[in-house]
């Protein structure tokens, strides 16, 4: 309860508020708005999660929601880090939310992305069989902190942040950019803002999410971004497992990739059946593998234009 101006909350999430919001407003139209359900109100919208966040613990400096789509959370850490780099707070709660609703489901629906519409109905990334997501909901949140103030407190410290990138590249509403620059920019970005070689990247955790032309973008950008070293890098996809949480993906990689530091192991893209000629990378097939890993390469992209890099560093 002290001192809480100089902490802040920055949340990622884009449709997290969306039950509440349909809820709300089919009350209002079929009971009339006399008789709306007040309790829902709050959290219609989109910064409902930062705010709870702010009043149950008190904390009293900046509270910002990033609302970008697949790269949200992963812009929402940017956000923090700026804000920490300016002097302007010595600590930031960052989160990445995403729930699941009937709302959410007829979305993506009528966008096609659902696997099981054209094929089996499984997350393959990577996979020639692959044909869409299985979306998926939770929450993930990390402290990010000035050093000083982590040693002054005594933090037990996991990770160091050690580049970010983040570029748009609007195509056409619903698609990809056909040479995905936005995540080719990002990925620059971050290793040139890390101060690291691409023979420096140990692990790539990729946004791939079984679906054909995302998970083959990205793969042609590993590709050029890399060149010959890419076959070198071991790339695995969590969405393989976890679904496709949207908005709070890039938090769960993050998550996954402290764990990958520590426990010395990389997370494998399960499903994993039938090579595609245009994914021709080390994916790590089905199993986990022991290896050092002390640079993360995180991305996070999808259709509509955002992109975001992220490298994490083993903390020394």
């Amino acid at each position: 309860n002290k001192n809480t101006d100089d902490i802040g909350v920055c949340t990622g999430t884009t449709l997290s508020s969306l039950w509440n919001f349909a809820e709300f407003e089919k009350g209002a139209i079929v009971d009339g708005p006399l008789f709306t359900d007040a309790s829902l109100f709050p959290g219609t919208v989109v910064n409902a999660a930062s705010s709870q966040v702010s009043i149950r613990f008190n904390i009293q400096g900046f509270n910002t929601t990033i609302s970008t789509g697949y790269s949200s959370s992963i812009d929402a850490l940017k956000y923090a880090i700026d804000f920490i780099r300016l002097g302007r707070v010595k600590a930031v709660l960052v989160g990445g939310v995403e729930s699941l609703s009937l709302p959410n489901f007829i979305g993506f629906y009528n966008l096609g992305f659902f696997a099981g519409i054209n094929g089996e109905e499984v997350s393959c990334p990577f996979d020639k069989r692959r044909n869409g997501i299985i979306l998926s909901e939770g929450a993930a949140v990390v402290l990010i902190e000035d050093e000083e103030y982590a040693r002054q407190r005594n933090a037990n410290i996991y990770a160091e942040v050690n580049g970010v990138g983040n570029f748009f590249d609007a195509f056409r509403m619903g698609k990809y950019d056909p040479e995905a620059s936005g995540l080719k920019n990002s990925i620059k970005e971050a290793i040139r803002s890390s101060g690291l070689g691409v023979d420096d990247i140990d692990y790539i955790s990729a946004s791939a999410n079984s679906v054909p032309e995302q998970d083959r973008l990205e793969t042609k950008v590993i590709k050029s971004v890399f060149g010959r070293y890419a076959y070198n890098i071991p790339v695995s996809a969590i969405k393989s497992m976890t679904g496709e949480p949207f908005s709070a993906a890039g938090l769960f990689q993050i998550a996954g990739a402290v764990g990958s530091m520590y426990n010395s192991f990389i997370p494998p893209t399960i499903n994993f059946q039938e090579r595609d000629k245009d994914c021709d990378l080390d994916y790590v097939a089905n199993k986990s593998r022991i290896a050092r890993i002390r640079n993360v390469l995180i991305n996070n992209f999808g259709p509509g234009g955002s992109n975001a890099a992220f490298i994490l560093s083993k903390w020394n």
